[in-house]
């Protein structure tokens, strides 16, 4: 999707600090960080959020879960992480292709919103 700025990361039309990258997945800094450490996991594969995901996808899901924890590790978030995603407009997602928060290096706070 040309317009998707994650699709265009992916491509490689757009510059980011990518600091982890597989054929299924890229993962790079937040260009805003929340936290400390704030990583973004993003699938190559155009899904627009969580509810568009189907069945098809469960190994990619999984991949991502497996990639945010290999990457907390190796920032050294041996304290804790969040690892976020939101879906749609109201829960604050504001970039329409599915991505995964890493978020750590300081003590989070709950109810988080």
């Amino acid at each position: 999707m040309a317009e998707c700025i994650f699709c265009r990361i992916v491509s490689g039309d757009l510059p980011a600090r990518i600091v982890h990258e597989t054929e299924d997945l890229i993962a790079f800094m937040d260009l805003n960080p929340h936290a400390p450490t704030h990583l973004l996991i993003v699938p190559k594969k155009h899904i627009e959020d969580l509810s568009h995901a189907s069945q098809e996808d469960a190994l990619l899901l999984g991949k991502i879960q497996l990639a945010a924890a290999e990457l907390a590790k190796k920032h050294g978030l041996d304290k804790g992480y969040r690892l976020v995603t939101n879906t749609g407009k109201w829960a604050g997602q504001t970039v329409l292709h599915l991505h995964y928060h890493l978020l750590g290096g300081r003590r989070m706070a709950w109810p988080p919103g």
